[in-house]
């Protein structure tokens, strides 16, 4: 399933989504003109379990090691699919969200969840020597907030079973329950595999959309939305 588009207008420019979709592509350009010292760069800063739960092990310390590549790996991408997956759902569905928490709020909001997503991936394989990168996990986190903020807005979509393609209008909390119920599943298959070979972090994905859940219950609406929704309502 491929989101086009949604039904849920955004109330304002979303300046936050735009920057991060900016930045994510301004560091995958800085990647692929790295040519060999692309592997050197993505060990140094991607996030790899094992150098956070076993940092004394590795040179740098935990910082080099675990709080710098927490943050820098939330944007860096292993490939041109990678990044324009990532960023188009997140052009989807981020400005929404974007508009429910306002501009700073939500920037605090992805990295929280961005965090989130990669020590619950941690958590789940703390002795992996891949370095884990990629927006997904705060991504993620974003489609947990729209998910219970949302779930009845429509999402226009491209479905694809094997030779049948068709645009379908898919409820929002249908297409996102979908999704959340396929990361279950392959991350479940991943129990019992060796954690060197792990692929996509499932998991991180998992940790990450429950975590925008949470944290958009937690978090205060926007002022200016609400402010708007009055002027609508009068």
């Amino acid at each position: 399933m491929i989101p086009l588009r949604d039904s849920t207008p955004s109330g304002a420019v979303p300046y936050v989504t735009i920057f991060i979709i900016i930045l994510n592509s301004l560091v995958f350009l800085y990647e692929m003109s790295l040519g060999p010292q692309l592997e050197q760069f993505l060990s140094a800063y991607g996030l790899t379990p094992i150098k956070v739960t076993e940092s004394s092990r590795f040179s740098g310390g935990f910082w080099h090691n675990a709080v710098a590549p927490m943050f820098v790996s939330l944007f860096m991408h292993g490939g041109l699919l990678h990044i324009v997956g990532n960023m188009w759902f997140l052009w989807i569905f981020g400005d929404n969200i974007e508009d429910r928490l306002g501009h700073g709020k939500f920037f605090f909001f992805y990295l929280l969840c961005g965090i989130g997503a990669t020590l619950i991936h941690v958590a789940f394989h703390p002795h992996s020597n891949i370095p884990t990168i990629g927006a997904s996990g705060a991504i993620s986190g974003v489609l947990g907030a729209y998910l219970v903020t949302y779930p009845h807005a429509r999402v226009y979509t491209l479905l694809i079973i094997v030779v049948l393609i068709r645009f379908v209008e898919i409820p929002a909390f249908v297409f996102l329950l979908i999704w959340i119920g396929f990361q279950f599943v392959s991350g479940a298959s991943e129990f019992g595999v060796a954690q060197d070979t792990a692929g996509v972090a499932y998991w991180a994905h998992i940790g990450g959309f429950f975590v925008g859940i949470l944290l958009l219950w937690i978090m205060p609406k926007n002022p200016e939305r609400l402010v708007r929704a009055w002027h609508e309502n009068r």
